[in-house]
């Protein structure tokens, strides 16, 4: 199967490139820090294409570069938290862009590169853990981002959107937050069932536990 990874280079993105590597998918990886990309792709075989999800023009240019595709997920995102009153407009466009803007450049760019009966993965977020204080950019994005796919779901009938819901996941983003909450998931976790849910019949979400 051809796959593509945007966000290859954060732990769930990584720990899903390593997955379907070893089930033989072809993989294409994409994510900003080009260091570890390359390390990525080196030690899986991989195509590699770096790319800013703010730019629509850096998504057109990565979708138009992969073959037809099977499998595309997506699991670029940021949280930089912080409360309403000290909202920093930098922080907040990053935010959007990799939990919605990105997605949503890839879904406009991506679904008519997907084979019929392909599969699209968004990692999203499950609402009641968070909303919470300081998290206002990261759950408004992620709430658009779960309306974009089941929007994407109304248009695109031959192919899967599925809305990766996890529980809390031991990954790199909590730098940005503080420490990891007691009982997170490794990123295997979320890899292995995304790899499960691709053999069986598409959802419209994973709740992954």
């Amino acid at each position: 199967m051809n796959t593509l990874i945007i966000g290859a280079t954060g732990g769930i993105g990584a720990a899903t490139a390593r997955v379907l590597a070893a089930q033989g998918d072809t993989l294409t990886l994409s994510g900003r820090n080009e260091a570890t990309l390359t390390a990525l792709a080196a030690e899986l075989g991989a195509a590699h294409h770096a790319a800013d999800l703010g730019y629509e023009s850096h998504v057109r240019a990565l979708l138009e570069g992969v073959p037809p595709l099977d499998t595309l997920v997506y699991a670029a995102g940021a949280a930089l938290p912080g409360p309403l009153k000290d909202a920093d407009p930098t922080h907040v466009r990053a935010v959007w862009n990799a939990n919605y803007f990105g997605a949503l450049w890839v879904l406009k760019h991506g679904l008519g590169r997907l084979n019929a009966g392909g599969r699209v993965y968004l990692i999203g977020a499950r609402p009641e853990l968070v909303t919470a204080r300081g998290f206002s950019q990261y759950a408004a994005s992620k709430a658009a981002l779960a309306r974009a796919a089941e929007v994407a779901r109304l248009e695109h009938r031959g192919v899967g959107v599925t809305l990766v819901l996890p529980p809390a996941v031991d990954t790199p983003l909590w730098s940005q937050v503080g420490r990891v909450p007691k009982g997170a998931v490794t990123p295997d976790v979320v890899a292995r069932a995304i790899a499960a849910h691709r053999a069986g019949d598409p959802t419209p979400e994973l709740r992954v536990d």
